[in-house]
């Protein structure tokens, strides 16, 4: 029965329909079989009592009706389905109470017509229904009308109702009214609470996943960025006249990856890149990207970031710490090669499709070839990143390097933090405390 009812319920209704259509189907399908159900006590009622021409007509109405449902759920043409059984709703009692007499013998049949504004209303909307309750008003006053006039006229062969009976179905016709009415507008009310819980858990199922895009956008592109990207579809690239890069390299990482597996080689490089990025987010320092073996950061793009430089120094301090700290029982033990260049860069977003945030220029040349040049375990600076570390770092002796492209090249090389005043970045920030 529970499963003759769901698809009775869901009759017609298509994956295309939208909730206000699947509403308006299902109420209209459920006052079919309700006014079905209560046409088939009348007729026995009636039959019960004698008035055979009256008792016919509840007979036919219920015909028609499923009928036209039997139609409806066959060719899915609702709006035909919509209007006949409103139509069939409306104008079956007014015959009905003709074929009876008036109101008192009819006990007041004419009121079941009511239902076809209400289902109007339910199921077409408030400015559509009007010309449905205009019919309803016009064939009861109408109804009135004749009734008042012809109220002493008894035509020969007309059905004798008791008065017994008339109050009787009455009372029956008030009662079941009501409870249809109340059964439609209660399954209105439900239908439309589970689709504001659907429209609820499908919004917070977006906002859920809008979080995890915008993470995820987040851990690709810096935040002012992504903003500007998801804003504008217009080209980013910007130009910065004072920021420190940072390339640090694994030294003779091809030869040990060479003795491992690809899953060993992949499990470590995440780990060492995982806590490389922990300890460049501790400092506030923007995570450019990673190359192979090679780790790529830069400081300096957020104003809101101040000595982006010592940050960056403080950063390769604390990842020639950290690379040194890892448990080298399930890999070799590692070491880094670290260049550090200052100056001017071009930053922006490359392509539409698997695009990243990278900078450009000779800064960043500098950086990269300083790493390539470099010895493990070294940190080496250019000259621009050397005076503004002089102070809070101490350096070994300069040396003089060949850089590719750029000729012989004043190089220093990092040693660690000295002595500074308390508050200072020197003094604030530590390999220990940066991670």
């Amino acid at each position: 029965m529970h499963e003759f009812i769901q698809k009775l319920r869901s009759a017609g209704i298509s994956s295309a329909d939208d909730e206000n259509t699947r509403l308006s189907k299902s109420l209209l399908v459920l006052a079919t079989g309700l006014v079905s159900i209560a046409s088939v006590v009348w007729l026995l009622l009636y039959w019960s009592i004698g008035p055979r021409f009256s008792s016919t007509l509840p007979f036919l109405f219920q015909l028609l009706l499923a009928g036209n449902l039997a139609l409806y759920v066959k060719t899915g043409q609702f709006e035909w389905f919509r209007a006949s059984q409103l139509a069939l709703l409306l104008f079956f009692p007014f015959v009905a109470q003709w074929s009876i007499g008036n109101f008192i013998t009819a006990s007041g049949l004419i009121l079941w017509g009511l239902l076809a504004p209400i289902g109007a209303v339910l199921c077409m909307g408030s400015r559509e229904s009007m010309p449905w309750f205009f019919a309803y008003i016009f064939l009861t006053a109408l109804t009135g009308f004749f009734d008042y006039y012809l109220a002493d006229f008894n035509p020969v062969g007309a059905p004798e109702i008791a008065t017994r009976t008339s109050v009787v179905f009455f009372v029956l016709n008030f009662v079941t009214i009501s409870a249809i009415v109340f059964a439609m507008l209660r399954f209105a009310v439900s239908e439309r609470d589970r689709a504001q819980k659907r429209q609820a858990e499908a919004h917070r199922l977006l906002q859920a996943e809008q979080g995890r895009s915008e993470r995820l956008l987040l851990n690709i592109l810096p935040a002012p960025i992504a903003r500007r990207l998801k804003d504008s579809d217009q080209t980013i690239a910007d130009g910065f006249s004072e920021v420190t890069v940072m390339f640090a390299d694994i030294v003779n990482f091809t030869q040990i990856a060479s003795d491992m597996s690809a899953e060993r080689v992949f499990s470590m490089l995440n780990d060492v890149f995982s806590r490389f990025d922990a300890l460049a987010e501790s400092l506030g320092l923007e995570k450019i990207k990673t190359i192979g073996d090679a780790y790529m950061v830069a400081g300096g793009l957020n104003s809101e970031v101040p000595d982006a430089c010592c940050r960056i120094a403080r950063l390769a301090l604390a990842m020639q710490q950290a690379i040194g700290e890892r448990d080298c029982e399930k890999t070799p033990p590692l070491a880094l090669r670290i260049g550090i260049g200052t100056g001017p860069v071009v930053a922006g977003v490359v392509g539409r499709k698997k695009f990243i945030y990278d900078l450009w220029g000779d800064t960043v040349n500098i950086a990269s070839r300083l790493t390539s040049e470099g010895q493990p375990g070294l940190i080496q600076c250019d000259e621009r990143s050397y005076r503004q570390l002089e102070g809070h770092f101490g350096f070994d002796l300069p040396v003089v390097l060949t850089l590719k492209g750029k000729g012989k090249v004043r190089v220093y090389r990092l040693a660690g933090p000295i002595a500074s005043p308390p508050g200072s970045i020197g003094s604030s920030l530590s390999p220990s405390t940066a991670g």
